[in-house]
């Protein structure tokens, strides 16, 4: 079990991080941690299906990294995804198998002074936080939101220097720095009081009481998170329903244009593609150890992935050109792999357990 300390670099006494306004200067809440030449993990490698899966899963697999631990164990989760009616459910790590598998523990922070107050005290003591951000100031979303476009997301403050105006940033597939002008207004300092005004949503992250597992000791725990989310996958095939819907649907969407149709994506075939990589790779990483884990479930799960980027690419050809799109035949294959993928990991799952 690691100690705070040695998660924790403190560069500032406790008085000068709990004074307002004082000297403030750079505090780490992992040591050694810098964005020049951070490697990230390998489920965010160009080899991958989908090199960014969603904002909240994609912070929790590299800040994982980061600590050096695996974040591949927790990924059972992914296979309860279910269509929700407009939309893919939008996939995040349940705090209680952070703390199952990893010791860390997450819980709401109440923004009740400014976040860069927080920011500076939580950090110089090891604590982590993870906090809804606005993608307009952060630079590594250079060429698609960074200075273009307003758009909610999650990152995970690690790495603070108020004096220098700069910060280090768990986003997507890796760490970045940002600084000046964005530190600024991510932080909104100097703005005016605004009454209308709602902080956006951050959590505390803890690792003082964090374990690091063998891996057997991870593998037999990740069985037991497939027990438990295999529970909640849904009674009746979600990827039927999704062909449903999106059959009235896409008349729509061709009207709406390619902008609006990128958007839907993101929210539904993505959103499914990339929870079925994720549920192969747990699946895979385990069999590496386990022959017992079902190989046609892997693939499966795979198909459904690959079949998801196949499917978004062809649809943006038909939303662009107004032309029809063989619906059925491109996620009739997907209702079936879903079908056989789900029931051999369950059966393989029940057999574990002795059913």
């Amino acid at each position: 079990m690691a100690s705070a300390g040695s998660v924790a670099s403190v560069a500032l006494s406790r008085a000068a991080a709990e004074g307002h306004g004082a000297d403030r200067r750079r505090v780490s809440a992992i040591a050694g941690l810098e964005a020049n030449g951070y490697r990230r993990h390998a489920l965010h490698a160009e080899d991958q299906v989908w090199v960014e899966k969603n904002c909240y899963v994609d912070v929790w697999i590299e800040l994982l990294h980061a600590l050096k631990l695996n974040p591949v164990a927790m990924l059972a989760f992914t296979v309860a995804v279910d269509f929700e009616g407009d939309q893919w459910t939008f996939f995040k790590p349940p705090h209680e198998e952070l703390w199952t598998l990893y010791g860390i523990e997450v819980h709401e922070l109440n923004l009740w002074r400014p976040l860069l107050d927080h920011a500076v005290e939580y950090l110089a003591a090891g604590k982590l936080i993870c906090t809804e951000a606005d993608a307009f100031w952060l630079p590594d979303t250079a060429g698609t939101d960074y200075r273009r476009q307003h758009t909610k997301s999650s990152i995970i403050l690690a790495d603070i220097d108020p004096d220098q105006r700069r910060l280090g940033y768990f986003h997507n597939a890796g760490y970045f720095d940002l600084q000046d002008e964005d530190f600024v207004n991510i932080f909104r300092l100097g703005f005016a009081a605004d009454p209308t005004f709602m902080p956006l949503f951050a959590e505390v992250v803890r690792t003082d009481a964090l374990v690091r597992r063998s891996e057997s000791e991870l593998l037999q725990r990740a069985k037991r998170s497939w027990r438990r989310h295999l529970e909640h996958v849904p009674r009746s095939n979600p990827v039927v329903r999704f062909m449903e819907r999106l059959d009235a649907d896409f008349p729509d969407l061709q009207q709406r244009g390619l902008n609006h149709y990128h958007a839907w994506a993101f929210a539904t075939v993505r959103q499914l593609g990339a929870a079925f990589e994720l549920a192969a790779g747990n699946l895979r990483w385990m069999r590496a150890s386990d022959s017992g884990v079902p190989p046609d479930a892997i693939e499966h799960f795979e198909s459904i992935s690959e079949s998801c980027k196949t499917f978004i690419l062809k649809g943006v050809r038909a939303v662009n050109a107004r032309r029809p799109l063989a619906i059925r035949d491109l996620l009739g294959p997907l209702a079936e792999h879903w079908e056989h993928g789900t029931s051999r990991v369950r059966e393989w799952s029940d057999s574990e357990h002795g059913n």
